[in-house]
């Protein structure tokens, strides 16, 4: 017994210690453009990847994390900040061509990539789509950022954000689906995937609003700012855990209950001043949780396995870019026809190359266990 609590005491500090570590990197590479002016010509996030894939190429590994505890770890937090900014008001006027994209755009971007992988790289067909999957969950943080400082009009950003929240639920669940599927845990019919989609996505948007609208009008009954931060923090983890130990998606229940929680919760049970304390500690938060997966996804990579598969990763870039104009043009074409007003060829094209793969993506794919 006494071994035992002395192996999990070690395990604990080695665990400290390696984070310490990781958060110590981040942040000296997020001084670097304040000291080299040259190097603020490089965007952050891609210069933890060369950070990372420095150490890599010197065999230095920060961390290793099981692959079970890195949606658990990374995702709420991601997901939470990113639905608690979108205005619901804005959104609604968007709300067909953000579906669109967020759910016939997703299928479509995993069945072109896994179809390309499977006749042109010969990756198995389960593996392809596992690959799909992974890489149709998009993050224009960078691109809405941009938007932002260029003054660019409000519907655009809405349309790259909207579609972001809604895909990462979709390619999550999809994800999920396809990495049960060689387990033998999951079949791939129509039917089982259909009544699997709707359930998970039922018991996420049901528990999520109900622990979204019970936070809400909790709050009301006390003004501590540090507490009703405390528990978006609580919500965010909590309900992905609770929702996802109920066999639904954590991800979809996370954001409903941002959703609420940022244009309900925080209109009637926060004052102006606990909303941006709030606000600003999810873009703390956002921003520290990003630096980490930036940072392992370049100190991860191993380069005589990525020598190795050129030709797959050249012909999924080549893919994904494809299929991600084939699913805007088509289906803004589709939304153009049903609702005004119409999203313009050059939007169309931003939206296109502002469909940036990031932080989720980059999760999953440390997420797939390893055989």
């Amino acid at each position: 017994m006494v071994l035992e609590s002395a192996i999990g005491e070690v395990a604990i500090e080695t665990n400290l210690k390696q984070f310490l570590l990781v958060l110590a990197v981040s942040l000296s590479v997020a001084t670097l453009p304040q000291i080299f002016s040259w190097f603020r010509q490089i965007p952050y996030t891609l210069l933890l990847v060369i950070v990372g894939l420095g150490l890599a190429f010197v065999d230095v590994r920060l961390v290793e994390l099981s692959p079970s505890l890195i949606l658990s770890i990374f995702l709420p937090p991601l997901l939470f900040e990113a639905a608690w900014n979108v205005k619901w008001s804005d959104l609604k006027q968007s709300l067909v061509p953000i579906c669109l994209y967020a759910v016939v755009g997703v299928v479509v971007s995993i069945v072109g990539m896994a179809l390309s992988l499977n006749q042109l790289a010969g990756l198995s067909l389960t593996t392809a789509l596992l690959v799909g999957a992974i890489l149709s969950a998009t993050d224009p943080v960078s691109v809405t950022a941009l938007f932002r400082e260029l003054g660019v009009g409000s519907r655009l950003t809405t349309l790259m954000e909207g579609e972001s929240l809604f895909n990462d639920g979709m390619a999550v669940v999809a994800f999920g689906f396809l990495v049960a599927l060689p387990l033998g845990k999951a079949e791939l019919a129509f039917q089982p995937i259909v009544g699997q989609l709707l359930t998970v996505i039922g018991i996420g948007v049901a528990m999520g609003s109900l622990i979204g609208y019970g936070i809400s009008y909790f709050t009301q009954r006390f003004d501590l700012p540090l507490v009703e931060q405390s528990l978006t923090l609580v919500a965010a983890y909590g309900t992905y855990l609770i929702i996802e130990d109920l066999g639904g998606s954590g991800v979809i229940g996370v954001v409903t209950t941002s959703l609420i929680l940022g244009n309900f919760g925080s209109r009637i049970g926060m004052n102006p001043r606990t909303r941006i304390i709030v606000s600003e500690f999810w873009e703390f938060l956002a921003f520290f949780v990003n630096s980490i997966m930036f940072l392992l996804i370049g100190d991860q990579v191993h380069f005589s396995t990525l020598g190795d598969n050129i030709v797959i990763i050249s012909v999924t870039v080549i893919a994904m870019i494809l299929m991600r104009a084939i699913s805007i043009y088509t289906l803004s074409s589709i939304s153009n026809y049903f609702v005004k007003p119409e999203i313009g060829l050059s939007e169309q094209t931003i939206l296109w190359w502002g469909g940036l793969r990031g932080s989720v993506s980059i999760a999953l794919a440390l997420s797939v266990p390893v055989c």
